[in-house]
């Protein structure tokens, strides 16, 4: 059985992600044994129907997209949009340059995380090739809804992230081996505006695509949304009682039947993330090396 990581940002994290897979590659005594590489998840900017975490930017030219898709399937690595913005509806489904990330990597190997039921029908129509996955956006918190949640066609459901550590309740969950835990969430436990966040993050979006769309040259102007409740550096978050430590990886959750781990990362820098990677795959006798190869090696790309 693979224990299956999950990896942050398609685009940001491209070269620490390549030259990850490459190091458990090149170097697997560095690793621990059974991981892997199951996707890398994110979207290319500016996506309307991105969710999760806020993405600007100016627009990704076609060919760009198609390297980079390629780049990561020619090593058998899953990219998975995030389309999961809560506020997508009839009229946003034309949008052209999301459907041309989804033309782009029809191919059977990619997944696409879901929210909106209106764009999920969409897409199983039209894009029938893409695994779907039910997002932690939709914060399954009792036990009946999940397990209902786990009957449908789904790939993958990730949980809220409040289900960590709480074994107990993770014993009662059906189909463990189609979970997906995000083992270091950035939010305190129980945080009462993740919602609202979500909210604002579908809204935010909406507006910079259409903003990117027309060209202007005004400055981007859209409201903040600050919250206390978000630890941004890596080593913060392992204070929160939902951190899913390394050893419990191994040592509890794969014995009990969880093989999907989502990391944390988006909007996040490469230092904290790279950091992450060290914390949760390789082995500690072997970290210092691992990251110092990571801050300074350069990728060298597969030419398909």
């Amino acid at each position: 059985m693979s224990i299956n990581f999950h990896l942050p940002d398609i685009v940001e994290n491209f070269n620490i992600n390549i030259l990850l897979y490459e190091l458990i590659k090149t170097r697997p005594e560095c690793f621990w044994p059974d991981i892997k590489i199951a996707s890398v998840y994110g979207t290319f900017p500016t996506s309307m129907w991105n969710g999760g975490r806020t993405y600007g930017g100016v627009s990704c030219e076609r060919r760009f997209i198609v390297e980079i898709l390629n780049q990561y399937n020619i090593r058998g690595i899953p990219c998975r949009y995030t389309f999961s913005n809560p506020h997508i509806k009839e009229e946003h489904l034309n949008d052209s340059f999301c459907n041309m990330c989804l033309r782009l990597g029809h191919n059977g190997l990619n997944e696409v995380i879901v929210v909106s039921p209106v764009l999920e029908e969409y897409i199983r129509k039209n894009y029938p090739k893409y695994k779907l996955i039910s997002s932690t956006c939709k914060q399954i918190k009792d036990i009946e809804g999940l397990k209902e949640e786990l009957e449908k066609d789904y790939s993958l459901v990730v949980l809220d992230y409040n289900w960590n550590n709480c074994f107990e309740d993770l014993e009662k969950v059906p189909y463990k081996e189609r979970c997906e835990l995000l083992i270091n969430p950035c939010c305190v436990p129980n945080c009462q505006r993740r919602k609202e966040h979500y909210d604002y993050i579908g809204r935010y979006q909406m507006v910079i695509a259409e903003y990117v769309k027309r060209e202007s040259r005004k400055p981007f102007q859209f409201e903040d949304f600050s919250c206390e409740c978000i630890t941004p550096h890596f080593y913060e978050t392992t204070k929160h009682r939902t951190h899913i430590k390394p050893e419990d990886i191994y040592e509890k959750y794969v014995p009990m039947g969880f093989e999907n781990f989502k990391i944390e990362g988006r909007a996040t820098h490469q230092s904290s993330v790279i950091e992450s990677y060290v914390y949760y795959m390789v082995k500690p006798e072997y970290r210092d090396e691992i990251r110092l190869t990571m801050h300074v090696s350069e990728v060298k790309l597969v030419k398909k």
